[in-house]
């Protein structure tokens, strides 16, 4: 939402009567095809899963879950500096919707829905079958939730 607001500011107001360039939404740079993108949305987005996972949601992580925060914080700086100039480095459909519904762009727009959910699930199922064993997971309770 925050994404949006920022977007639709910059793209139609002018400051104190000075030019504002145009700002487009999320975009392939050039020399970088649709597919890499994918694949490059998808190895981010991993990471970013499996960062969570790891020291979020793993009941079995003992006293890590108060790095969390820092950790993936570190992980979606470094995913940014890495695939930010290439694809922008969306990792989350709903960041480069907003841009793309005000800008009305919408070229190679699916690379950034692909990427990440096909990201997410396979990181997902990696943790969850090989370091959450169903046979010793436990459920929070919920007072926790």
């Amino acid at each position: 939402m925050h994404v949006t607001i920022v977007y639709l500011l910059i793209k139609h107001v002018d400051f104190l009567f000075l030019c504002v360039q145009e700002t487009s939404a999320f975009a392939l740079s050039s020399g970088v095809g649709a597919w890499n993108a994918v694949v490059f949305e998808i190895v981010m987005t991993f990471g970013l899963v499996y960062t969570v996972y790891a020291t979020a949601v793993d009941p079995k992580k003992g006293d890590i879950g108060i790095i969390a925060p820092i950790a993936i914080g570190f992980i979606v700086g470094a995913n940014i500096l890495a695939g930010g100039a290439f694809d922008g480095a969306s990792m989350n459909p709903a960041v480069s919707f907003g841009p793309a519904v005000v800008s009305w762009t919408w070229d190679n727009h699916w690379v950034y829905w692909l990427g990440p959910f096909v990201g997410s699930a396979i990181a997902a199922i990696v943790y969850e079958v090989i370091f959450i064993n169903p046979s010793t997971h436990e459920q929070l309770p919920s007072a926790d939730f």
